[in-house]
């Protein structure tokens, strides 16, 4: 599938809030039970990307569409945590299995560890096995499952932990006055 990815705008928000409803009612990559709306979403996109993390999109070459979009945003808000991101990614149906996360997931990492950011989380509802072999394609490594973490879809969920160094990781101390710092003040 060929796709252009590419920094998410506002106009974007009403395919962003159709592929996240679509997974918020027949996935478990979320565990949300009732898609927000597309002001929420708002809420949320303006939240992130206010903060300066990057929000992207891909976008079909050929009718344009929007098949999925990923960002990173903070893992917790306490300021030891500043280099460390949490990646989130959502594909359309007819865009998975066909390299769109691949793709979205490797831009990601590209702009979060050009920001200066040393480690990415991936928190994977459900331990799906697709979400999970795609972070190991990239490098994560397992860290850890958390049993019986959510119940959706009449079922109790595992989440898996997955995590990949960034530039330079834990092996040097971070530049104190780069990026992330300006992101928390608690």
């Amino acid at each position: 599938m060929s796709v252009t990815l590419r920094d998410a705008v506002a106009a974007d928000l009403p395919a962003i809030t159709e592929i996240y409803r679509e997974s918020v009612l027949n996935g478990v990559a979320t565990y949300e039970i009732t898609p927000p709306s597309e002001a929420e979403m708002a809420l949320r996109f303006s939240t992130i990307t206010g903060n300066g993390y990057p929000y992207i999109v891909a976008q079909e070459d050929y009718g344009r569409a929007i098949i999925g979009y990923a960002y990173a945003s903070a893992f917790r808000t306490r300021t030891a945590y500043r280099f460390l991101v949490e990646d989130s990614i959502y594909l359309a149906p007819e865009a998975r299995g066909k390299g769109v996360g691949r793709a979205l997931l490797a831009e990601l990492v590209k702009r979060c560890t050009a920001l200066g950011f040393r480690q990415m989380v991936a928190v994977i509802g459900g331990a799906h096995p697709s979400s999970i072999a795609l972070h190991r394609a990239l490098g994560f490594e397992h860290q850890g499952f958390m049993k019986a973490t959510g119940f959706k879809h009449g079922r109790w969920l595992d989440t898996a932990i997955m995590q990949l160094a960034l530039g330079d990781g834990a092996a040097s101390d971070p530049d104190e006055g780069a990026y992330p710092d300006t992101l928390y003040r608690t």
